[in-house]
């Protein structure tokens, strides 16, 4: 029996799994809210699995990027292999199996509202998933959006209460949420502390129990689905694929079914978690074919890889629906000459980031540049943080903003995404913008709070829904555009850190707006001037002003910064200059020389401050929309 599981054993480690048959496989992911665990479940797979050494072991061991570590989040889905032998295959009525080491493929997930796309991608490749629940925070928001796409993809769920080692943890309650929730008749809800181990076992031996294997055809004409991509300077776009059917192989000739483009695969294999060459991807696995190719514009995710010339015609799987962006942000180079290089930096993030969109766009002021769709603005931030750490590429970056839909006096429509492409007001006939349902999670002693802020963000028709003895939902329907700004973190300061939300998106709406363009030094920035309502233009503008002093920093001359609303300023305020000590080194003598030295510096900063530059900071740009 050790010789046969040892034989199995290295066959796998060629072939990326048995050939003809896909009992051992299971696919899964980890869901949740943000900051329940999911990285930190990851390690202790890892751990016990013995795919990673101790000896190697860190803390978010599947989260690649410096970004992420620095955050404490997870950005970037991340699948990894795993080999386990702590069960034994299904009894087909010929006696118990010997045990064999199952194939556990895991693709990590996030957490963030923003990344949702990442998560649905996902789950479009398993047939399982864990759904973690802090034992301390009980379910969120994101906990239930992520759990109806799993819901959708028809995956297996298995509820995991999480974190039951700290003192404040309440597994009854958290126990009574879940089977609330999920109902009877599934997989039982485990406990686990994913910090100490505990119940890591158990639930490895749930996974291979309640999860079905994959149901692919290894003789079948192959079929594999691209969930996501990356680009790598030897072996060109490396694109991670689920092969359904057949299997992928080394130097085989292959095609992209929607983009026609024709490879060959100069290397496959699957990720421990770094990427492990094989000779071939069996039907059922997750891995990766790296395809040579270095436009990346030819391979797309969702699309399907097929055999070029196959024996049997394969019908493409079904693609993603890529969602709509929420925000709207212009990309323009510090330099012309850096034009080139953010074209191609963006072109190689889009690889990775299927949600993010990007279009050419000129400006009157910044020149060419780029109109980008975000899922949010913490993809906005990490965006403009991954062009300047992986591609060198410094952005200036416009204010966010939704887009709203314009009807013109002649009949025509307008989308404008920006204060820079607001028409002439003589000639709008409509405004409209987008709306969206808003579900909050919180306690039931933060009712109060939680309606007095959805009441400050515009929204309307609040209903209250019971969840538990001590804990409810808050469903309105609000303005996107007062969602994306700082909406979480007051909800965090109103509920002291236990609310959450999720959003859905709903009709447009008429409004009426104003342009607000915003001049720092007697110099109007295009780039921050904003959309706001007309019957919030004056303390908008006051707001922003105020937001943009406290952001901008100071230099050697008073600094302006002034709101205004068409021709007349609405707002001001003053940015004092840094004085030197120009008299510091006198050490008596008539006071005549002091002034002498006080009027040059006078007559210095006044003439910097009619050719100076004032230098605004990327943060500024997106404090505008912060109101605390």
């Amino acid at each position: 029996m050790a010789y046969l599981a040892l034989v199995v054993s290295r066959r796998q480690r060629h072939t990326g799994g048995m050939k003809g048959t896909t009992e051992e496989i299971r696919n899964f992911s980890i869901i949740a809210h943000i900051d329940h665990g999911k990285s930190t479940l990851a390690d202790r797979f890892l751990e016990i699995t013995g795919t990673v050494e101790k000896r190697k072991m860190r803390a978010q061991v599947l989260d690649a990027m410096d970004l992420e570590r620095e955050k404490g989040i997870t950005i970037k889905l991340t699948p990894v292999r795993m080999d386990w032998a702590g069960g034994r295959l299904q009894d087909h009525g010929v006696g118990p199996s010997p045990p064999v080491p199952y194939i556990l493929n895991l693709i990590d997930t996030p957490g963030h509202v923003d990344f949702s796309y990442e998560v649905s991608r996902s789950l479009a490749a398993v047939e399982g998933a864990v759904l973690l629940v802090d034992a301390t925070q009980g379910i969120q928001a994101q906990t239930l959006a992520n759990l109806d796409l799993a819901r959708q993809a028809g995956l297996t769920i298995i509820p995991v209460v999480n974190k039951i080692d700290l003192p404040n943890a309440d597994q009854g309650s958290v126990r009574a949420e879940l089977r609330a929730l999920l109902g009877d008749g599934g997989p039982p809800i485990l406990a686990v502390s994913a910090k100490t181990g505990e119940g890591i076992p158990d639930l490895l031996a749930a996974l291979v129990r309640y999860v079905r294997p994959p149901s692919g055809e290894a003789q079948a004409p192959l079929r594999a689905l691209v969930f996501d991509s990356q680009f790598d300077p030897y072996k060109g776009v490396v694109v991670f694929v689920r092969v359904v059917d057949g299997s992928v192989h080394r130097n085989a000739s292959l095609v992209f079914a929607a983009s026609k483009s024709e490879i060959t695969a100069v290397d496959v294999g699957v990720f421990r978690p770094e990427a492990s060459s094989l000779d071939l991807v069996s039907a059922g696995n997750i891995g990766y074919v790296a395809t040579g190719l270095r436009d990346v514009s030819l391979a797309r995710v969702g699309d399907t890889l097929l055999e070029r010339l196959p024996s049997r015609r394969a019908r493409p799987l079904p693609g993603y629906t890529v969602p709509p962006p929420n925000v709207y942000a212009g990309m323009y180079p510090r330099t012309g000459e850096t034009f080139p290089a953010l074209r191609e930096a963006l072109g190689k993030l889009r690889l990775s980031d299927a949600s993010l969109r990007a279009e050419l766009e000129q400006s009157p002021a910044l020149g060419q540049g780029f109109r980008c769709g975000f899922l949010g603005l913490l993809h906005v931030d990490i965006v403009r943080e991954r062009l300047k750490r992986e591609h060198g590429v410094e952005v200036i970056l416009t204010v966010p903003s939704v887009a709203f839909r314009f009807v013109l006096t002649s009949g025509a429509e307008r989308i404008v995404r920006s204060a820079a492409e607001y028409p002439d007001p003589s000639s709008i006939r409509e405004m409209r913008e987008p709306w969206v349902t808003v579900r909050v999670l919180g306690r039931a002693r933060d009712l109060g709070s939680i309606h007095q802020l959805l009441a400050e963000r515009g929204a309307t028709s609040p209903t209250t829904e019971s969840l538990a003895p001590a804990r409810l939902a808050v469903v309105a329907e609000a303005p996107l555009r007062e969602i994306i700004g700082d909406f979480h973190d007051d909800l965090k300061a109103a509920t002291s850190g236990y609310g959450s939300f999720a959003v859905e998106p709903l009709e447009e709406r008429p409004v009426n707006l104003a342009k607000i363009s915003i001049l720092v030094n007697h110099e109007l920035v295009e780039a921050l001037s904003v959309l706001v309502p007309v019957s919030r233009a004056a303390a908008e503008g006051r707001r922003i002003a105020e937001r943009l002093k406290t952001v901008i920093p100071r230099h050697l001359f008073a600094v302006p910064v002034q709101a205004a609303l068409g021709g007349k300023i609405i707002a001001r305020e003053t940015i004092q200059a840094l004085r030197k000590d120009v008299t510091g080194h006198l050490y008596g003598g008539d006071v005549t020389r002091k002034r002498k030295l006080l009027e040059k510096q006078k007559k210095g900063k006044k003439h910097l401050a009619s050719v100076g530059s004032v230098t605004i900071p990327p943060q500024a740009y997106l404090a505008v929309l912060k109101r605390s």
